[in-house]
């Protein structure tokens, strides 16, 4: 299946709301504008999701403006002992005044509430992140520094319709492999993110939804052989016939792939999130073995309303990757996450 890369400028929808241009780019071609929208405001979810690794701690962080809801969350991952720890704080009915910016290259995020503290910032070419959570874990505090930098020459940007739906699309940009350095603290313990071996990555989202989802998204990110590599996966989010998310990069240089899969293993329960994957695609370029380590579950029912049901695993990926040269890339232990998001809201 052919793919459409994104030739055009301008705003990101036509005159009716819709998306002028599905495809893919490796930079934000369009502008976003709420007012370009034709949608009731609480259809409208913007958020910024940010995570930061090294080989011993995760540090994952999410600002969402949902419309009916807003969310300020914060993980803490230790791969040492294959333990994670969430918290969130909600925030009845935002309808978009929690001020996510417009543009994934500018605008600040400057928020908080009694709990939360949330200062997201570019500073000259990096991005500055200020995070503070009281009563994180059983009365500990949670606190979060760090500056995100050398940002990679290409990215992965989306521009995904439905078809139940004309006024619902999805914009998306991932930003994967920046380098990392600052740390957190979480009660006594504190943990500092080296320059030499530490990473950053960007989930941008803005968009209208269709109401039920199901995605799956397999980011990873570290040094494989002096170089630095991500992947950034995916598949399942509203109608991708003009372009998936699909990409390797290497020293910040994407190599667009096509259609993937996830291959994860079934039990007598379902999906066995923590046996071994096999990831793998439509063109014979991809075969990778996703070791799982940790499930980070978490599960909202609300009446059957509000449903979110999201296994977020991660692990590291081994296997190979053929480049746009024909090449092969050996990938060794990269570090990263794969997930599957079932969504009602």
């Amino acid at each position: 299946m052919s793919e459409h890369r994104i030739t055009g400028t301008g705003r990101l929808l036509d005159e009716e709301g819709r998306l002028r241009e599905p495809g893919w780019a490796t930079r934000p071609p369009f502008a976003y504008d709420h007012a370009d929208i034709q949608a009731p405001p609480w259809r409208i979810k913007d958020w910024d999701y940010y995570l930061i690794n090294d080989e011993r701690y995760a540090v994952a962080l999410t600002f969402s403006d949902l419309g009916y809801l807003g969310l300020v969350s914060a993980s803490v991952l230790d791969f040492s002992v294959r333990a994670f720890k969430t918290t969130s704080e909600t925030v009845p009915l935002p309808l978009g005044s929690m001020g996510l910016p417009a543009s994934s290259d500018a605008g600040d995020i400057c928020w908080e509430n009694a709990r939360c503290r949330v200062g997201w910032r570019h500073v000259g070419d990096a991005r500055r992140l200020s995070f503070a959570m009281r009563d994180f874990d059983d009365g500990e505090d949670l606190e979060v520094e760090a500056l995100l930098d050398q940002q990679p020459r290409d990215s992965m940007v989306i521009c995904t319709p439905w078809d139940e739906d004309p006024h619902a699309f999805y914009y998306n940009r991932k930003i994967v492999g920046m380098r990392a350095w600052g740390g957190f603290r979480r009660g006594a313990l504190f943990h500092e993110f080296s320059r030499e071996d530490s990473f950053g990555l960007l989930d941008w989202g803005r968009g209208v939804w269709t109401y039920e989802n199901t995605w799956y998204w397999a980011v990873a990110q570290g040094r494989q052989g002096g170089r630095v590599v991500g992947l950034n996966l995916g598949y399942g989010f509203g109608n991708t016939r003009a372009a998936s998310e699909n990409m390797v990069f290497v020293d910040g240089v994407a190599h667009k792939l096509g259609r993937v899969d996830f291959g994860i293993p079934v039990g007598e329960n379902g999906y066995a999130y923590l046996s071994p994957w096999h990831v793998t695609d439509d063109e014979g370029r991809l075969d990778l073995a996703f070791d799982p380590q940790i499930d980070r579950t978490d599960n909202i029912d609300l009446a059957g309303i509000i449903v979110s049901r999201q296994h977020q695993v991660f692990g590291t990926f081994s296997g190979t990757v053929l480049l746009d040269d024909g090449s092969a890339l050996c990938v060794d232990g990269l570090r990263g996450s794969a997930e599957h998001i079932y969504n009602k809201y």
